[in-house]
Parts: C-alpha cells; structure tokens; sequence
C-alpha cells in the first residue's frame, strides 16, 4: 500500500520517532500474538478492530483508535472490511503518552494527519515539510480515553473462563447465579471476588461484553434488530437505549 513494506517489522528501526504504514485487511482477519519494540496506535478508517491482551480486550470502531505501549502482547481481528492505518512511535516520542493500554478519539484533524502519514517515505525529512506534519501529529496524539470500549480480563483463572464464556454466548441471560455456578463459587465470592479482579460488577461486565460485541456487529452491516438480538435484548428500542448511554449515539448513527 501506497509504495510501502506491510511488513511490521520494517517500521521498528527506522531513525525517525515516527513511522506510519497502511494495510486494507479483509472480514475476520486475525492477527495473532505478537509485540513490537515500539508503542503502536491501531487505528482503521473503515470496520472494526478488537485488541485483545491478557490483560483485557479493547474495541475500536472508526472513529477511536487502540494505543499499545511498547513491548505489550497482542492479537487484532478485524470485523468489517478494515482500511488499517497504524503508527509506531519511538519510546522516547513524547513525555504525554501514556503507559498502559486504552481506546482513543481520533479526531478528524488526526485522522487527516494518519492518513497523510501513511503516504511519506519511511526516512522522511525531518528539517522539512514532512517532519513537520509529523511533528504536529505527535502534538495532536494526546490520547482521550472512551471506557465504554474496553473490557478488562481478570487474572484469576476461574474468572477468565466465565469471562471468556460470556463473551461467548453475550445474549444469555447471565445471572449472577448462573455465573457463579459456571465458576464453581457461591454466589457471594464471585461478587466478591469478581469486583475486586475487574473493577466492574458483573452485570456491568456482561453489558461492556454485549456492547464491545454489538459495536463489531454493526461494523459488518448487521441490522440493528439482529443486533439486539444477538446481545440479548428482547427488543431493539431496549438495546438502543442501552447504547446510547454508553456512547452517546444510537446504534443506527454510530458508523455513520
């Protein structure tokens, strides 16, 4: 894509605190595990893209980005047709970028500049035109956090795979009873234990799954009638009303 290596590893080395690559990657293509020895902004202009680490999984639609420090391990799937445009950006960039990984607003000037990004040579001048529209895209990457999309993975095993169960089958009735059977506790250490291991309750868990679950369905073109249904909510108007106080927009708006 645009004259360049889709090779990630060709972008880690390069003497610039910068480097931009594009990739248009099809419905359904995962990447698996990996890491890179700079920290890394995930970011498609089409579809959607889930971030999954073990820490947690994180969900970004078009208008949001993933940010990955450097060194963390991670798996992407792409939902949607993706138009994937990631930078690689040195340790030691900037001061403001944060440690830890998190969804992100991509506004429309740094999207322009993303874009833009992706079209200058690897060794880019850095005294000339080029250097300072990479300067000031580093400017404009101050990262704003969207919670609504991340949902965290505790370590405890018995929770990871109730966890990864629910992700599952998100349009199950997951009862706190029902969870707490599946993780072989009383009812009163999953709650418990639960909070302290994810910092949501369940029920608040359940919902971030059937949303993170929702917002790459709507990336593939699915119906918003399907779509609550396969999120578990009996009717549409239920399901977007539950989206709206997340994300603040309805379901129908959101990829527009």
């Amino acid at each position: 894509m645009y004259g360049k290596s889709e090779d990630r590893d060709d972008y880690q080395d390069v003497p610039r605190p910068l480097a931009a690559m594009a990739r248009d990657l099809p419905d359904g293509h995962h990447i698996p595990p990996h890491r890179h020895r700079r920290a890394q902004l995930i970011y498609g202009t089409t579809g959607a893209i889930t971030v999954a680490t073990d820490h947690g999984v994180w969900v970004a639609p078009a208008t949001r980005g993933v940010w990955l420090p450097p060194g963390l391990t991670h798996a992407m799937t792409c939902a949607g047709a993706v138009a994937m445009r990631t930078l690689y950006i040195a340790r030691d960039a900037s001061a403001r970028l944060p440690g830890v990984p998190t969804v992100v607003s991509v506004s429309p000037l740094l999207r322009e500049l993303i874009d833009e990004a992706t079209r200058l040579p690897v060794h880019y001048d850095l005294d000339g035109r080029d250097g300072v529209l990479m300067d000031l895209l580093l400017h404009e990457l101050v990262p704003r956090p969207v919670p609504a999309l991340h949902l965290p993975v505790p370590a405890d095993a018995d929770l990871a795979d109730l966890c990864a169960a629910i992700r599952r089958d998100p349009q199950e009735r997951w009862t706190t009873g029902r969870a707490a059977a599946h993780a072989h506790l009383s009812t009163r250490s999953l709650q418990r234990r639960f909070a302290a291991a994810t910092g949501l309750s369940l029920a608040h868990w359940v919902q971030q799954a059937r949303l993170l679950h929702a917002v790459t369905l709507l990336a593939r073109g699915t119906p918003v009638t399907a779509v609550a249904g396969a999120v578990g909510y009996a009717t549409p108007s239920a399901f977007t009303a539950m989206f709206h106080r997340a994300l603040g927009t309805p379901p129908t708006a959101y990829f527009g």
